[in-house]
């Protein structure tokens, strides 16, 4: 058990900027099986969405309720899911072979195709949420963040990890990942799932992991498997998709 919340905060510590105890740190070893809680993470930082969204709504719109919400999820992680989104447009759309695609995900400047990749990804975040039932935003927010994260783990899971070099802290928490890290990820990132109440609701993983098979033959074709900036995309493409997901539930079967 005191391994498990070790490996629990390491993944925490890697993931967020949430205080965690001085005793962790970014061991190696700890941060390999750190993938297995990134969907309990997610739960946590959608938890975080959810209460300022619910806080904000006392006093403001449902419009600057969100916003203030998704402000609050990418405060708490440093952007850094959203940078691995950015970093993959700027690869995969000014790259032409492997080593410039994984030269220019490593460059830290912001390029054209990641600031408009960027500015899509949360405008269509922030309409999807603005069209859903205000009363299940919080859920939805929470299984948003838990569910992408799961679908995240699946393509570290599929996909070997290919840059050479060793100097990312990164290396070992998106190398690689066992059946058994994966299955406690999956169990984790489904749970919110269930206090919608309804079965309907599990269809939205179908379009979920067809945007990552979608990345995944990408990343494949051009660099031979995936990167942590890779694992970043599918999760931030992933939470969009379900919210995009909700939104037909509600119209054309909810």
């Amino acid at each position: 058990m005191k391994r498990e919340i070790h490996i629990f905060f390491t993944a925490l510590m890697f993931f967020t900027r949430i205080p965690c105890p001085k005793w962790v740190d970014h061991d190696p070893e700890y941060l390999k099986l750190s993938t297995r809680y990134f969907s309990l993470v997610g739960i946590l930082v959608g938890g975080i969405g959810a209460l300022v969204f619910y806080g904000a709504s006392f006093v403001f719109s449902v419009e600057l309720s969100l916003l203030l919400s998704m402000a609050a999820t990418i405060y708490i992680t440093g952007a850094f899911h959203e940078d691995g989104f950015a970093d993959v447009c700027d690869g995969f759309g000014g790259g032409w072979t492997k080593e410039k695609i994984l030269l220019i995900m490593k460059d830290s400047r912001l390029g054209t195709y990641g600031t408009i990749g960027l500015v899509l990804l949360l405008a269509i975040k922030f309409a999807s949420l603005r069209e859903t039932e205000i009363s299940y935003i919080p859920l939805v927010l929470i299984s948003g963040h838990s569910l992408s994260r799961f679908i995240a783990t699946t393509l570290i899971y599929t996909h070997p990890y290919v840059r050479d070099t060793d100097d990312s802290k990164a290396k070992p928490a998106a190398k690689s990942m066992s059946i058994y890290s994966l299955l406690i990820s999956g169990v984790l990132g489904i749970a919110p799932l269930l206090f919608f109440k309804n079965p309907w609701i599990f269809i939205t993983l179908i379009p979920m992991y067809l945007s990552k098979i979608f990345l995944g033959v990408k990343f494949k074709k051009w660099i031979g498997g995936q990167t942590g900036d890779c694992a970043g995309a599918v999760q931030q493409l992933s939470e969009v998709i379900f919210y995009l997901s909700m939104v037909a539930l509600w119209k054309y079967i909810w």
